[in-house]
């Protein structure tokens, strides 16, 4: 009992260690902010900087309160790209995954498919783009496609990675057992690819956003980027910021969403999330059992 009571008591411990730590990092990334964005104010109040180009802060402070409350013009227009980012990531993800598989798994596939993919990965995205919307037409179907085309390297190499090095003592032995190769996939090959898969996701999320990007600035439409085009071209830089910052904020969003979202699925592969399994089959065990006397 006095065990369990010390392991406790040096888990909170260390919980409050960390906190204090994290509240002293949060506080020196927001002091070094503050002082970039007074210097960027006074630089443009005295001149240092233009206006034109690098508008005040708090005129984009205002031009985020015009866009968003006022006119609320911005909200049709980021509905529609991060319904083209999430569409376009989904249809990329399953299929670099997929195929990432396929060619870890079978040499034989590896040997056919894998210098096509990294053919096409050396293409410029912008290059592919407009052959991409000459063959779909204008429309969310060429939108997707260049997205999907953008976030699919990232699944399919780390997939491929992560099949093709797979523990070899383990492998030996699930052949050993006489188990299938569809055993061997499920059972060992994927739980041990699901953490560099994963990376690879985040990485595919976050270059979705300029995947859409480069859709929306060709095609003009609608979206975000067609919003930045618009407000550059009327040198309403200060609205443009507004726009460029919100993609920012929804990058690091996504981008930490997917951390969450690797911590929760390929807990093993991080500290805290052993610790929070570790917690939870803790609780259930004393529910069951009680406490140790």
């Amino acid at each position: 009992m006095s065990n369990t009571i010390d392991i406790d008591k040096n888990s909170t411990a260390i919980k409050s260690r960390g906190s204090a730590l994290n509240i002293n990092r949060v506080l020196k990334h927001a002091t070094i902010f503050i002082v970039l964005v007074l210097a960027w104010e006074i630089g443009s109040r005295i001149g240092w900087l233009d206006p034109l180009f690098f508008p005040k802060p708090t005129d984009i402070l205002a031009s985020i309160f015009r866009i968003y409350v006022t006119q609320g013009n911005v909200w049709f227009h980021l509905y529609a790209s991060l319904g083209l980012v999430f569409a376009g990531f989904i249809a990329g993800s399953v299929l670099g995954v997929v195929l990432g598989s396929l060619v870890g798994f079978s040499a034989v596939i590896r040997r056919f498919i894998k210098p096509y993919v990294i053919v096409l990965e050396a293409t410029p995205r912008i290059a592919v783009a407009p052959l991409l919307i000459a063959l779909l037409g204008f429309g969310a179907a060429s939108k997707i496609a260049i997205i999907m085309l953008v976030c699919f390297f990232a699944p399919f190499i780390n997939t491929l990675s992560g099949v093709i090095n797979v523990n070899e003592e383990k492998l030996e032995l699930f052949e050993s057992l006489g188990a299938s190769k569809f055993q061997i996939f499920t059972k060992l090959v994927l739980p041990d690819a699901i953490p560099v898969i994963m990376a690879g996701e985040r990485l595919a999320l976050t270059a979705a956003l300029s995947g859409v990007l480069v859709a929306e600035f060709i095609q003009r439409d609608q979206g975000i980027g067609s919003l930045i085009l618009t407000y550059t071209r009327n040198l309403n830089m200060a609205s443009a910021f507004a726009c460029i910052f919100t993609l920012t904020l929804i990058g690091f969003l996504i981008f930490r969403g997917m951390e969450w979202l690797d911590n929760r699925i390929a807990f093993w592969n991080h500290d805290d999330g052993m610790t929070r399994v570790g917690s939870r089959s803790k609780q259930r065990w004393l529910k069951q059992h009680g406490e140790p006397q």
